[in-house]
């Protein structure tokens, strides 16, 4: 189809892999669409596709002009190009041809200041901005993502019909709301993100403990995934985990999962995740673990190196002396649980970061809703986030999902499984930085006193920085160094 009879209800420009799976499930839906890309190929490719996948109602066009004009008014078209210069060099093209009221909906991983600063921009001409998250990869862009929109309510009012046909369904409505004001739509795909580095994370320290201290093969990692994502546990990075195990190496003998390099990649959103909750003053350790992992997998050559020179220097392999008296059954059911109670603290992490954020910028986010579009089409979606969604539903200001009593109940019930997983892997010199990070964080928040009363001391004394105290009101600063000697001379002399 190479001329739109009408005008096309909505328009998309960029037609990578994302672009061409979402502007086909938009048509799919029966929403007529105009579709661009620089490069004409795509336009063609594309338009092939729509043929192909059933006479949709798709339609190539090869200039931005020619493009905006064939989509009806108050044009609404999606961006998903390169973050980035790439969106402001695409939004300078098409809204030259764009008049007040249209909208320009970026679907891209955007840094969320960058949104911000744009919906500046196209506002001086009268245009309106969403900054969308779309999560799912090229299956969920194309059969159902969760979509998380932000920025202009209008603009996402005269698209709310499409969105809402074009996510994934879920028992309590489709995947996407509007999100809030401003970048927020890209700040909660972000923080989605961070999360989704966690979970990936736990997972690897899941198998390496099972394989390495448990001894098990392949086959039987796969079946105890595909068990585990018959309960609690069940998820989409659980069931992909079962199907990898499965599937054996077509360039030689054995299982594919074996011969992959052990260097994690990664886009940055993770690490976005990691500074933002610093400058909030957000504790993140689940996530902030998964990003040290990753940089450490890419030092493969120093690793293999330091394991030659510590072996020479004496350090012994202790997970062979460790698999001999393992009870298998129990190690698997323990690794279970200690992985739930991870991930209940690693998302805990993520919503806290959400609300300091929320509270910042005034977004008012809703997190009972946000847990809601996670449950289909997204990469961490999860049986487990109806549990969320239901606990800030009984409490809109939960300080934490570890204080949920019904998270606090599965929490506790699990702590042995989870520091018997824990202790086993230290012992036997296998990282589980995540889980540790998980522990120490429920550790932590769940004393009443820490030792930072001694840290404040500390402070006082080389800085004169005060302390509180627990007993009497106000601030206080000690001359430790006086008294100290004071104290030293009392012991000489009783000495």
């Amino acid at each position: 189809m190479e001329a739109s009879p009408a005008l096309s209800r909505i328009g998309l420009a960029g037609l990578a892999v994302m672009g061409q799976n979402l502007a086909l499930n938009v048509a799919e839906k029966g929403f007529p669409i105009s579709v661009y890309n620089r490069t004409t190929s795509k336009v063609d490719e594309t338009v092939q596709r729509a043929q192909d996948e059933g006479q949709l109602p798709l339609f190539g066009h090869y200039t931005p002009r020619e493009f905006v004009l064939s989509i009806k008014r108050p044009r609404s078209v999606v961006i998903l190009v390169k973050a980035g210069s790439p969106v402001d060099q695409t939004i300078a093209a098409l809204s030259d041809h764009m008049e007040p009221g249209d909208c320009i909906i970026d679907g891209g991983n955007e840094w969320y200041e960058n949104t911000e600063r744009r919906i500046q921009e196209v506002s001086n001409k009268g245009l309106l901005y969403l900054g969308m998250g779309v999560s799912g990869g090229e299956e969920g862009a194309r059969n159902g993502p969760s979509l998380m929109p932000g920025g202009s309510h209008q603009a996402y009012s005269n698209i709310q019909d499409i969105l809402e046909k074009v996510a994934a369904q879920v028992e309590d409505g489709p995947c996407v709301t509007y999100i809030g004001e401003g970048g927020s739509g890209n700040f909660v795909k972000m923080v989605h993100n961070g999360i989704e580095y966690g979970d990936m994370q736990l997972i690897s320290e899941a198998y390496d403990v099972l394989k390495h201290v448990g001894g098990l093969s392949n086959d039987e990692l796969a079946e105890i995934f595909a068990e585990w994502n018959r309960g609690e546990l069940e998820s989409f990075l659980i069931e992909i985990t079962s199907d990898i195990f499965r599937v054996k190496d077509d360039l030689s003998d054995g299982f594919m999962v074996d011969k992959i390099l052990d260097k994690t990649g990664m886009k940055g959103t993770g690490k976005w995740t990691v500074q933002q909750a610093a400058e909030l003053s957000v504790a993140a350790p689940t996530i902030a673990a998964s990003l040290d992992c990753r940089y450490l997998s890419g030092l493969k050559e120093e690793r293999e190196n330091a394991a030659e020179v510590l072996k020479e220097a004496g350090l012994k392999e202790e997970v062979g002396s460790l698999a001999n008296g393992i009870d298998k059954k129990r190690l698997i059911d323990d690794v279970r649980q200690a992985l739930y109670a991870s991930k209940i603290c690693s998302y805990a992490q993520g919503m806290n970061l959400l609300r300091a954020k929320s509270v910042e910028k005034g977004w008012n986010l809703n997190f009972g809703e946000l847990a809601r579009i996670w449950k289909g089409g997204c990469i961490i979606r999860a049986v487990f986030l109806d549990r969320i969604k239901k606990a800030y539903q009984r409490n809109p200001n939960l300080a934490s999902l570890v204080v949920d009593p019904e998270f606090a109940r599965e929490m506790v019930q699990r702590q042995a499984a989870w520091r018997r997983v824990v202790g086993l892997a230290i012992s036997a010199g296998i990282s589980t930085p995540g889980m540790c990070a998980s522990l120490a964080y429920f550790d932590t928040y769940r004393r009443a006193r820490l030792p930072a009363n001694l840290v404040q001391a500390q402070r006082d004394l080389f800085g004169a920085h005060t302390y509180e105290r627990i007993d009497r009101p106000g601030s206080f600063h000690t001359e430790w160094k006086k008294y100290a000697q004071k104290s030293n001379a009392g012991v000489g002399a009783l000495n």
